[in-house]
């Protein structure tokens, strides 16, 4: 077995533990996330990254199975790792490759749990739409946090085996992220509603199943009348799902313009969508204040596409991980608080 093999089953095995004590042990009642217990699973989960991002800063090299000159060379020419490695010098090598891993986790993480964001807009419509119970709201973003971890999996591991053979598709993700942060940004201001008859996950899941047409407390499945059938609250996870799988198209390849590595764009990937759940309830009643934030992920996404399709060029001007950081910090910072300093009028168009 590889290294890369055991670590990333070292990884899985403990969101599995931290999943399963979350449902069986600290939430094995359906209730209302207050603040302050949404506030408490917010800082453990971003206490978990920070914890992953000083791991890798020290001992980066165990995922790769990094032992000598040669071999870090062969992972950063693989990965394609924006630094410049001291010839023959092992020691001070590592420790650039070591700093640049953990600055790209840590990119790749706030860039996820930003556009996470715009994802929390959509489900706070989702769950009002179709009238699910503030308790049961943990449970539905729970398993679909889980299919979610299942989905990011597949595309990221997918579209790195991509990458490595037809480079050039980096250039259509940046090109593809240009023009979703110019829709976003012409779009910012329509009123986005949720169609809970004719939206397309539900027309499908009535052809596919049997639905029993009322709540049925916090089962997604029931039998009556001598059949299986799914409940309205599996089609509400079901349409979460999707909702996910569309952001999925934005946020991975926003991540693969910060690191080329699988398994750092899914480590931050999934430490950001698993902070989502809490971060949910903390912002469930007070998102609607951030109404200069789509500006601001617009022109993320746009800042990502370009740096993607100058990448080389970027490179040369010695434009590194850490400019990156800074530019996108910079900009969810002004967005925020030119939210909170200029509040949305009444009729007010951002």
């Amino acid at each position: 077995m590889t290294n890369e093999n055991l670590f990333f089953g070292g990884f899985l095995l403990f969101i599995v533990i931290m999943l399963a004590l979350d449902l069986g042990v600290f939430n094995k009642k359906d209730k209302v996330v207050s603040l302050k217990e949404a506030g408490i699973m917010s800082l453990i989960w971003v206490s978990f990254a920070l914890g992953f991002y000083v791991l890798i800063t020290r001992h980066g090299e165990i995922i790769h199975g990094i032992d000598s000159y040669e071999k870090l060379k062969e992972v950063v020419a693989a990965h394609k790792h924006n630094i410049t490695l001291i010839p023959g010098d092992f020691k001070d090598s590592l420790k650039i490759y070591r700093n640049n891993l953990g600055l790209e986790f840590l990119t790749g993480y706030v860039v996820e749990y930003a556009l996470s964001v715009d994802n929390i807009f959509v489900i706070v419509m989702i769950l009002s739409a179709f009238a699910v119970e503030h308790r049961y709201y943990h449970r539905v973003l729970f398993w679909g946090i889980l299919g979610a971890i299942i989905m990011r999996f597949l595309f990221i591991f997918i579209g790195a085996t991509l990458i490595n053979q037809f480079n050039w598709i980096l250039y259509i993700f940046g090109a593809f992220l240009i023009y979703t942060g110019i829709m976003m940004f012409v779009n910012r201001n329509e009123d986005e509603k949720i169609d809970t008859e004719n939206h397309r996950v539900v027309k499908w899941a009535s052809k596919v199943f049997a639905v029993w047409p009322h709540y049925q407390g916090k089962q997604f499945f029931v039998k009556k009348q001598g059949k299986n059938m799914i409940t309205p609250l599996f089609i509400v996870l079901l349409v979460i799902e999707f909702t996910d799988l569309i952001f999925a198209v934005d946020s991975i390849p926003a991540i693969f313009a910060v690191t080329k590595d699988p398994y750092i764009v899914f480590f931050s990937n999934i430490f950001a969508i698993l902070g989502l759940r809490s971060m949910f309830f903390l912002l469930v009643n007070i998102i609607h204040k951030f109404h200069y934030l789509k500006v601001g992920l617009s022109v993320l996404l746009i800042f990502i596409g370009v740096k993607m399709l100058a990448h080389d060029f970027l490179f040369k001007l010695g434009f590194t991980t850490s400019h990156s950081l800074i530019v996108i910090l910079s900009i969810l910072v002004i967005s925020v608080m030119a939210s909170l300093l200029f509040p949305k009028k009444e009729g007010h168009v951002s």
